[in-house]
């Protein structure tokens, strides 16, 4: 796991279970839409973000731009104004909310073993030969790096 993941499991270890931080991060999957908008973008304004997910969720602008609110309050996305217009920029990187999604996934669903959820996505069939074979290159990558 990353460093971010380890900090994340030694703050539950230590009480800390429930942190912000961990809270932060646990996003549906409409915010997960939304994010994804803004990730690729860069910034948009609710209309903006409306119009890329009105096919695919059929949502209304007022429902996108309260959820853009309570996203800002939670500290996932910033605005900035342009006329009368917000424009929302996300305040954390894709790469951080995967990892603390997937350190939520994992104490949640396996008890804190990642070897457990990596496991089960390969009995799952989830993971094909070739994914494993790249997943055994980072691994030695890693160790190699490690022993040094």
């Amino acid at each position: 796991m990353s460093a971010y993941c380890d900090d994340i499991m030694a703050g539950e270890a230590n009480g800390q279970a429930g942190n912000d931080m961990s809270k932060k991060h646990r996003l549906g999957d409409l915010q997960i839409a939304i994010m994804r908008v803004l990730w690729v973008r860069g910034e948009a304004g609710a209309s903006e973000v409306h119009a890329a997910l009105e096919a695919e969720h059929g949502l209304a602008l007022t429902t996108i731009k309260t959820m853009l609110r309570k996203m800002e309050d939670r500290g996932l996305v910033s605005h900035r104004e342009q006329g009368r217009q917000f424009i929302y920029k996300p305040a954390i990187e894709e790469s951080e909310a995967r990892a603390g999604m997937v350190v939520d996934l994992v104490k949640r669903m396996f008890s804190g073993d990642s070897a457990a959820l990596v496991n089960h996505l390969i009995e799952a069939g989830e993971i094909d030969v070739d994914e494993i074979d790249e997943l055994k290159s980072r691994i030695a990558s890693k160790k190699k790096r490690k022993g040094k």
